[in-house]
């Protein structure tokens, strides 16, 4: 069953949205890095988090409401449960309609931290894999960034070294490494 992509909600949606995302980021952080990294990524999962996410999410579809792209299935499998972080392709099952995925976008006002379009994030709830919402996501998040003015007509993102049926994906939608994103801590 196919599920439906379409512009996020955040009259009807925020909820759900918010749901994916936490199982992002605690697949981000369970399967990619450890104890430390997973403790790192579920402590930052508060109510305070939740609203100030929510919130620029609002100012990101503000500027285009493509920004932040929903997949729907009208047959009752929703997200939640078990993932693996950006492995865009990602359970938890109801009998109620529900997302079972998101693509995030940044908007073209942000495309000059980049010089090209940016996925902020794409994910897919773990029963939904391999179905194809994954490859219908892409396809809307690489529709939008036509659309933007960018300095380079490029699309890029941050994957986890460590995530191979993510980086399998991108191989897939014709991604090339293009440098190496590189962390450290603030307070260090």
């Amino acid at each position: 069953m196919t599920a439906e992509i379409r512009p996020y909600d955040p009259e009807t949606d925020a909820d759900a949205l918010y749901e994916l995302k936490a199982a992002f980021e605690r697949g981000l952080g369970e399967s990619t890095g450890g104890e430390g990294k997973a403790a790192a990524y579920e402590e930052k999962l508060t109510d305070e988090y939740r609203e100030r996410w929510l919130t620029w999410v609002e100012r990101c579809v503000a500027d285009d409401e493509r920004c932040v792209t929903v997949a729907v299935d009208e047959g009752g499998e929703r997200g939640g449960g078990d993932r693996d972080a950006d492995d865009p392709d990602r359970d938890g099952d109801t009998d109620e309609p529900g997302l079972v995925g998101y693509g995030f976008v940044l908007p073209e006002r942000l495309a000059m931290v980049w010089d090209a379009a940016v996925i902020n994030e794409l994910y897919v709830a773990p029963a939904r894999r391999g179905t194809g919402v994954a490859d219908d996501l892409l396809d809307a998040a690489v529709a939008l960034a036509a659309d933007q003015d960018l300095p380079l007509d490029r699309m890029v993102l941050d994957v986890d070294p460590e995530n191979e049926r993510a980086k399998a994906f991108y191989d897939r939608h014709g991604f090339e490494r293009w440098g190496e994103l590189v962390a450290r801590p603030l307070d260090g």
